[in-house]
């Protein structure tokens, strides 16, 4: 069993992800909250104004009057697009290296995190979702356990995946009987100590949906249902999505049927080709 206090203590070393997430993500759950509201939480992060400025004065947009602020980002690009590329930076630096007690690479999660992002946003605007937002937040940081829990994984490997193999447990039972905690759980804890939202800290400590009684909550089935779609694309397929448990429940929950997912995969590649070259260009 990993020790909880351990566990603690490394949450506090962890690089928190910057204040202005939720500063940004409160602005937009404000009914009638402006472009003006959304730039003046913003512009305070240099490192994201620096980086939307100069995605927004690339040449792909041909400006003849370049962006000097936020305010002017905000209004060339509109609210999404900039919401969109300050919380992909803001989660840059803490899932961009590799886990690979999970099998992933350095950059494999990040790209399954944007990707799992994106989709949560795709599904959210089907369904009608408020708060498309924190949706999308919530879907790219809620892995964000992987980052303590890889080298406690590695460690048990061979014991994790003798559970896999031969005893029927998903990844997240075993990592559970072994470690005494999964990653989803310490994730939830970490998002908590960084004073995220309670319905953020719910969804991602539920992302699995091990909680049958979850699956009523659209919102934690549509992330579900974005990791799902993830995997189905091979994104994000490291030891732990090999051994993954599909609920379809949540599919008929949320109305959504096979057409609906080939639908989405297909706008998917347009989506995430558009956060490729604003992040290349950032």
């Amino acid at each position: 069993m990993t020790s909880l206090q351990a566990l603690m203590k490394e949450i506090q070393n962890l690089k928190p992800i910057p204040g202005v997430v939720n500063q940004l993500l409160a602005a937009v759950g404000i009914p009638g909250s402006s472009m003006e509201d959304i730039a003046n939480v913003i512009q305070y992060d240099p490192v994201i104004t620096a980086s939307i400025l100069k995605a927004c004065n690339s040449a792909y947009f041909g400006l003849k009057v370049p962006a000097e602020s936020i305010k002017d980002a905000v209004n060339m690009l509109g609210i999404d697009q900039v919401i969109e590329l300050a919380l992909i930076k803001s989660g840059a630096e803490a899932l961009s290296g590799s886990q690979e007690g999970y099998g992933l690479a350095e950059g494999d999660m990040w790209k399954y995190s944007v990707s799992s992002a994106v989709i949560a946003k795709q599904i959210a605007g089907k369904l009608s979702l408020k708060n498309k937002s924190t949706l999308f937040t919530t879907a790219l940081i809620k892995d964000i356990g992987k980052i303590i829990l890889e080298k406690h994984v590695s460690d048990a490997y061979q014991e994790i995946t003798n559970l896999v193999e031969n005893k029927n447990h998903s990844f997240q039972e075993a990592e559970k009987k072994v470690l005494g905690i999964d990653h989803a759980e310490l994730g939830a804890m970490i998002v908590k100590m960084w004073k995220f939202s309670p319905k953020m800290i719910k969804i991602i400590r539920h992302h699995h949906l091990t909680d049958k009684a979850m699956l009523k909550d659209k919102e934690i089935a549509a992330v579900y249902l974005a990791d799902c779609i993830c995997m189905m694309m091979g994104n994000g397929v490291g030891s732990d999505g090999l051994s993954y448990r599909f609920k379809d429940q949540a599919m008929k929950n949320l109305g959504i049927t096979a057409d609906d997912i080939l639908i989405i995969i297909s706008e998917f590649g347009i989506n995430i080709q558009e956060v490729e070259t604003f992040l290349h260009m950032a």
